[in-house]
């Protein structure tokens, strides 16, 4: 081996060992390199053309929640497969994997917290679990939100980010459309907000029940 073949092996381990593979971020949208560090200090935004990059539940919650307090609120646990689904796996598989690439239970969290000093109920739709769909743990998420903001006279935000119904579960996952419904109902009878913040993507029975029933509608901008 000779001395420039040494110097460059050299050269390279100490690139790699000098420059960790997390310091920058690519953008979905332009494809942009962008600092990591600034990409998180602009919420997840690009810099360079604007797009709003897909965040979990817990950066959702760190960006809304003054302080990035807030008390995560326990959702009762649906029976699992109850269809006992199979397609190229079994439906236990697909929700073992999501659960352990997403470290949460489901496709939705609920925490409360303080928001510009206002008590306040938020719900996040985790589209990196099984692309958000909606099963009957969503609707039960979904329930224990807005009971939650009833009892503590709160509003009720929800950031939606989902592919649709989740087909595992058949019919059951589709009456959570209409149970949603009632829960929003059961705001407005008690007087009390219910804010829809629409993220990437918002489509199939999502977008038919609680994304389009907000008293106010926000979405973050492009397709």
């Amino acid at each position: 081996m000779s001395w420039l073949t040494r110097l460059r092996n050299k050269v390279s381990q100490v690139v790699k060992r000098d420059t960790p593979d997390n310091l920058w971020q690519k953008c979905g949208n332009c494809g942009q390199m962008i600092y990591k560090k600034d990409f998180l200090a602009n919420l997840s935004v690009c810099s360079h053309c604007g797009h709003h990059e897909r965040i979990g539940p817990e950066d959702r919650f760190a960006q809304t929640f003054d302080g990035g307090q807030y008390e995560l609120l326990p959702v009762p646990a649906p029976r699992e497969d109850p269809l006992k689904f199979r397609d190229q796996k079994r439906y236990v598989d697909r929700l073992k994997d999501a659960r352990a690439s997403t470290k949460s239970t489901e496709a939705m969290q609920v925490a409360a917290g303080a928001v510009g000093g206002v008590p306040t109920v938020v719900a996040v739709q985790n589209f990196a679990f099984m692309a958000g769909s909606m099963g009957v743990g969503v609707g039960e998420a979904f329930l224990t939100a807005a009971r939650a903001a009833i009892a503590r006279k709160a509003p009720f935000v929800i950031f939606t980010a989902a592919g649709g119904a989740r087909m595992q579960e058949g019919t059951l996952s589709l009456m959570q459309m209409p149970r949603t419904t009632v829960a929003i109902a059961e705001l407005h009878e008690a007087g009390l907000p219910y804010i829809v913040v629409l993220t990437d993507p918002t489509t199939g029975g999502v977008t038919a029940s609680y994304a389009m029933l907000g008293d106010i509608q926000i979405a973050e901008p492009g397709p």
